[in-house]
C-alpha cells in the first residue's frame, strides 16, 4: 500500500464494531472495458437474471449489515443506500450494470459479486491521511451524477481537505476519469474482516487482467 495512513475513527468504531475495510491500491489505465471484461458484466447479470428468486439478494448479510449501520449512524437506509445494493436492484430490474471505463467496471462488477460497497478514488487528488467515520452536520459533496449530499450521519471517507466518498456515493473530487492513472478502492464490510481478503485479491487480479494493472498493493483494516 502507500504511505498514506487509512484508518476508522474511534467513535464509529465504537458505533458499529464489524467495520472493516478492504482497501486495494493500483496503478492503472481507465480505458473502456476490453471484451473479456464486457464478457464477466454480462455473465454476473444473467446469473442474477436466471435465478428462481433474484429479488432474495436483497436480504443477504452484507447487504442487511450495511443497513443496520446505517440506522445506527442515523441514516435512513431506505432514503441512502449502499452502493452494492443500489447496483443489485438495478440488475434485478433487468438493467445493466454502468458500463463507464475498465476500472469502474470492476469495481461495480465486484461490488455485485461480494454485495458490499467500494468507495474509488484517484490518488491524484486525494491529499493526506484518510479517516473512515460519521458524517458531521452541514457537511456535504456533490456527488457523482448526483445533487449535493448531506452527509450528516452517513459513513464517508475524509481526507485533508474534507469529506469525499462514502459507501452511498462518491464525491466528484476524487472521482475516476480516463486521466486516471493511480487509484485506491476500499471495500466496506459493516459485517466483518473475514471475506475482505479474497475480494480485494479478486479486485486486483481483475485490474492486472483488464487495467493494465501493477504495483498493486493490499491492505485489510479493521
Amino acid at each position: 500500500m502507500d504511505a498514506m495512513a487509512i484508518t476508522i475513527d474511534g467513535m464509529l468504531k465504537a458505533k458499529w464494531p464489524k467495520t472493516a475495510l478492504g482497501c486495494v491500491s493500483a496503478q492503472v489505465e481507465a480505458q473502456p472495458s476490453p471484451p473479456a471484461l464486457i464478457e464477466e458484466l454480462n455473465n454476473c447479470e444473467q446469473s442474477i437474471w436466471r435465478l428462481p428468486e433474484p429479488r432474495a439478494m436483497l436480504e443477504s448479510p452484507q447487504i442487511l449489515a450495511t443497513r443496520a449501520a446505517y440506522k445506527t449512524l442515523g441514516k435512513d437506509p431506505a432514503r441512502y443506500r449502499g452502493s452494492a445494493e443500489a447496483l443489485l436492484r438495478r440488475v434485478i430490474a433487468g438493467k445493466n450494470l454502468p458500463r463507464i471505463n475498465a476500472v469502474v467496471d470492476i469495481i461495480n462488477l465486484v461490488s455485485v459479486e461480494s454485495r458490499l460497497s467500494i468507495g474509488l478514488y484517484d490518488l491524484a487528488h486525494v491529499q493526506g491521511d484518510i479517516v473512515f467515520r460519521a458524517g458531521r452536520a452541514g457537511e456535504t459533496y456533490k456527488g457523482i451524477g448526483k445533487y449535493d449530499l448531506n452527509l450528516e450521519g452517513l459513513p464517508v471517507f475524509c481526507d485533508a481537505l474534507g469529506p469525499h466518498g462514502s459507501p452511498t456515493s462518491d464525491s466528484e473530487r476524487t472521482m475516476v476519469t480516463s486521466t486516471t492513472n493511480h487509484v485506491l478502492a476500499v471495500i466496506i464490510s459493516f459485517s466483518g474482516k473475514d471475506e475482505l481478503d479474497r475480494w480485494a485479491q479478486r479486485m486486483s487480479g481483475l485490474f492486472t487482467q483488464y487495467a493494465f494493472g501493477n504495483s498493486c498493493g493490499t491492505q485489510i483494516i479493521n
